[in-house]
């Protein structure tokens, strides 16, 4: 019929109007890489605490930009949360007395001995949770926002090989395919009457869970044979370049990022040289 838009809008694609709209969706996929990449790089490497507070803030510029929806990251940050409360412990447990060795000083808040409580201990970990509350929004907000391919074509601008390019891209799109198949064998295992939900124990919903793995390797297994042939067929990595559909030129807002990630690198390397080392010390 005539006037009538037979065409698929551009948000029944992708299933998220609003996202497109987002300036962080904007961004190219090598912009991307190189924000991440070296953000995370400095940001692991210096111990300066204004430095990292200053990359916890531009890491939650682009978290808030993200919108991301809760429900679909709420399981990773606990996770990430409880790996970080691990890690700090068993920092602790295993060195008490590292931040005095680092920072030269020895000011005791509790205890005695070896694993006396010390304020320099506690800014040593202060400093390492600083590492994760920068890194993970900036992590979370690139792989929500970031199409797969973009993400390949990206990394190849960046002279990485286009088969590890290839590769990262896979991996990313069978996250979601490995998510739901995962539902869905536990849905068929308690259909069967195996009880893995919160009304078993944590012993049986571990076991319970290790007896949805095997179906699940062996299903995966066969996914990688399948993708395997079909790149085969098509004689991928038989030429030494390739194009990429999604790659497209760096705009304004690109270049504009690449400049203040560079600044931000450059302004932790002449910090390690104010600070005589990586540490930034508040007991000298």
């Amino acid at each position: 019929m005539k006037g009538v838009n037979t065409m698929p809008e551009e948000s029944e694609i992708t299933g998220n109007s609003s996202v497109e709209r987002l300036w962080i969706k904007r961004l190219s996929g090598t912009t991307k890489i190189v924000i991440l990449l070296g953000l995370s790089a400095i940001g692991m490497v210096s111990y300066d605490t204004f430095y990292l507070i200053l990359l916890t803030v531009f890491a939650f510029v682009f978290y808030h930009a993200a919108h991301l929806q809760w429900q679909k990251i709420r399981a990773l940050v606990y996770a990430v949360i409880g790996f970080t409360l691990l890690n700090l412990v068993l920092v602790y447990v295993f060195s008490p007395q590292y931040g005095t060795e680092i920072y030269g000083t020895s000011h005791v808040i509790l205890g005695r001995g070896f694993f006396a409580l010390t304020t320099e201990e506690l800014f040593y970990l202060l400093n390492m949770t600083l590492k994760y509350v920068f890194i993970v929004p900036l992590i979370l907000a690139f792989l929500f926002t970031t199409d797969p391919s973009e993400l390949a074509a990206g990394m190849n601008r960046l002279k990485i090989p286009y088969k590890i390019c290839y590769a990262v891209e896979l991996s990313l799109r069978y996250i979601p395919d490995f998510t739901r198949e995962f539902k869905q064998i536990s849905l068929a295992q308690q259909a069967r009457g195996l009880e893995i939900s919160k009304k078993a124990n944590l012993w049986q919903r571990i076991k319970g869970s290790s007896q949805i793995l095997v179906p699940l390797v062996f299903s995966s297994l066969d996914r990688i044979e399948v993708t395997t042939r079909a790149m085969r067929l098509r004689r991928f990595g038989t030429q030494k370049k390739r194009s990429w559909y999604m790659t497209h030129p760096l705009s304004k807002l690109d270049h504009f990022f690449i400049i203040i990630t560079i600044a931000l690198i450059f302004l932790g390397i002449w910090l390690f040289k104010v600070n005589g080392g990586r540490f930034y010390n508040p007991f000298v």
